[in-house]
């Protein structure tokens, strides 16, 4: 049974080096989406659902709900316009 949880954290690891490219892939394109996100988005296509369905909700929600200026994106335009 040793082999068992070796092949697992195999299966891991591989897992974490594929999210990873994936995620370099997804910064190099913009896509603003985190490693957490980008694995629901993997799973979820895993599982059978339209990438193309995917992205169009991802964009609609994005429009329906932007980012607040938690980020501070919005402080750092008003203190240029402030300058």
């Amino acid at each position: 049974m040793p082999a068992e949880p070796a092949s697992a954290e195999a299966r891991r690891k591989a897992a974490r080096e594929v999210i990873d490219i994936l995620h370099e892939i997804a910064t190099l394109l913009n896509t603003h989406l985190d490693r957490q996100q980008l694995s629901y988005c993997v799973s979820l296509i895993e599982n059978g659902a339209n990438p193309e369905a995917l992205a169009k909700v991802i964009r609609t929600l994005r429009e329906e709900y932007p980012p607040s200026s938690v980020d501070g994106d919005d402080d750092d335009e008003a203190s240029a316009g402030a300058r």
